[in-house]
Formats: C-alpha cells, sequence, structure tokens
C-alpha cells in the first residue's frame, strides 16, 4: 500500500497522486554539480530564491558532499548549514531539509527552522533518530553500502533490489522504535551510493516495488553517475536524462523528486499527477 500523505514540519501535504518537488542547495565548495556556485551565502539564497520561483515544494540543504573528499568537521558544516537555514527560514515559507548524517549537526537546523533530515548514511550515528523524533522531524532512510564519503567503485550484491527493500524496511522500523511517526518516514533507494550504472537503473526501474512498502518514496536521480554513464555523458549535458528519470520514477510511485533544476521536473511530476488522476477518474466511471 503506497502513503497517501506526508508530514514536513506543520504541513501535511497529499502524495496519492502528486509527486514533491525538493530543490538542492549545496554549501560545499566542492559539489559535483556546482563546483562551489553557491557556497556563498548570498550565493545560496540566490539560488534558494529561483529553485522557489521555479515551484520547489521544499528545500534541502547540505554542507558536506557525498562523495569523497577532504574531511569536513562538524564544527564546519555547522558554519556552513545552520545559517543557510536561517536565512532560508526567514525569506521563504517553505519547508526545509538538512541533508546530514550527524545528528549534532540534524539538532541545530532543526532549532534553525529545518523540519525534514535527509541522512544518506541510513541513521549510523545513534542519535539521529532520536534527535528527528524530539524534535517532531521527518526523516529520510536511505540506502547505502558501504558510508558517505568511503568510496565503493564495484559493489556486489545478491539481488540489489531485494537487499535495498529489506534494508530500508529495517531503517523504517528504527525510525518507529525511536518515535517517529509513519507519516514523518520516507525512504530512499540511494542510487549511485555504493551502486553500479547496472544497480541504479535496476533500482529505478524497481521504484514501484519500493513505493509499496508504505511509505513515501524519494527519488535522487537529478544529474547523477548512472545517467552518464549509461548515456555517455558529462554532468552538464544530464538534464534532459534527469527528466526522463523523473517521469518514470514519478510513474512507478516515487513522490519526493530531489532535484538541481526545479522548473522542468515540477511540469513533469504536474503532468504525471494529472495522468493519474485522469485514470482514477476513469476508472470511478467504469470506462476502459
Amino acid at each position: 500500500m503506497r502513503a497517501a500523505s506526508l508530514r514536513l514540519g506543520d504541513r501535511t501535504f497529499d502524495i496519492g497522486d502528486r509527486a514533491l518537488v525538493m530543490g538542492i542547495l549545496n554549501r560545499t565548495p566542492d559539489s559535483f554539480y556546482d563546483r562551489g556556485a553557491t557556497f556563498a551565502l548570498d550565493d545560496l539564497a540566490r539560488r534558494a530564491e529561483l529553485l522557489v520561483e521555479g515551484g520547489a515544494d521544499l528545500l534541502d540543504v547540505g554542507g558536506v558532499k557525498a562523495g569523497p573528499g577532504p574531511a569536513v568537521g562538524e564544527d564546519e558544516e555547522l558554519d556552513r548549514v545552520i545559517p543557510a537555514i536561517e536565512v532560508l527560514r526567514f525569506r521563504f515559507d517553505i519547508p526545509l531539509s538538512v541533508d546530514t548524517w550527524r545528528a549534532s549537526v540534524a539538532k541545530e537546523a532543526y532549532a534553525a527552522g529545518a523540519v525534514v533530515g535527509n541522512d544518506i548514511s541510513g541513521f549510523a550515528d545513534p542519535e539521529y533518530l532520536p534527535v528527528a523524533a524530539a524534535a517532531g522531524a521527518t526523516v529520510v532512510a536511505t540506502h547505502i553500502r558501504l558510508g558517505p564519503r568511503i568510496p565503493d567503485p564495484e559493489p556486489v550484491y545478491d539481488d540489489v533490489v531485494d537487499s535495498v527493500r529489506a534494508f530500508l524496511l529495517e531503517r523504517a522500523a528504527r525510525a518507529l522504535a525511536a518515535g517517529v511517526t509513519p507519516d514523518r518516514i520516507i525512504l530512499d533507494a540511494g542510487l549511485d551510493l555504493g551502486k553500479t550504472a547496472e544497480q541504479s537503473l535496476a533500482l529505478l526501474r524497481a521504484s514501484d516495488q519500493l513505493a509499496e512498502l508504505g511509505y513515501p518514496l524519494l527519488l535522487s536521480a537529478s544529474n547523477k553517475t548512472f545517467l552518464g554513464v549509461v548515456l555517455g555523458l558529462e554532468i552538464a549535458q544530464r538534464q534532459d536524462a534527469s527528466l526522463a528519470a523523473t517521469a518514470l520514477g514519478a510513474a512507478l510511485g516515487c513522490r519526493v523528486m530531489r532535484v538541481h533544476e526545479v522548473g522542468a521536473q515540477r511540469q513533469v511530476c504536474q503532468v504525471l499527477a494529472s495522468l493519474s488522476r485522469a485514470r482514477r477518474s476513469v476508472a470511478r466511471s467504469g470506462g476502459m
């Protein structure tokens, strides 16, 4: 049974047909996508304005990139993330997400106004879920094979879909046990995170199976490496492929799309939502 609603802060979103669009904001000097273009706080705020104007439903702020790179300590991550969240909360009436695997950073981010903890480590920090539950925050449980920032060029699975499915169910159970309510739990298959291009494609194709686990499914495919490998594209050339991935994901039940460019992505989600509503209307009327 697919989730029909999602709670973000004090707002409840109907996601029976509609996918939400999460705009990505990187306050990092070494992001794979923008190479530090939004590291300066003023630049990040201007970028956020464009994402909101494009129709973003929520914004995701990160201060450490997922891949290997120079170490970023807790204090540095806080210095990058917390001022950004404070500025965004002041300027925009939109839910904010913090992209961090540190419970300490998530806690400060919630105090500053974030309502979502997007953790690509799969809750490796034992305090992450208690902190989220205490703040009434929504959490994203992401599958990763080893951990953030750890190279994993040749991952092996007996069955990648089964492995990811079991992992996500176990992480959702952990969140529930910590006191996070079911309408505040999101699942993410973690495309490119400890997966080859073929494994990421297999998970994208299996989005309908993961969406049936009972929690909203987040798709983070925007400009990802697997698209470049499959199509032989550099990062700047992957926007059309990213739209295709969003269309397939939305059709198969993904309900939160984490993207770099919002406008066209939102249009794709709106078309898929309209098709879904039309299909249900025809079914209710007894049409074919």
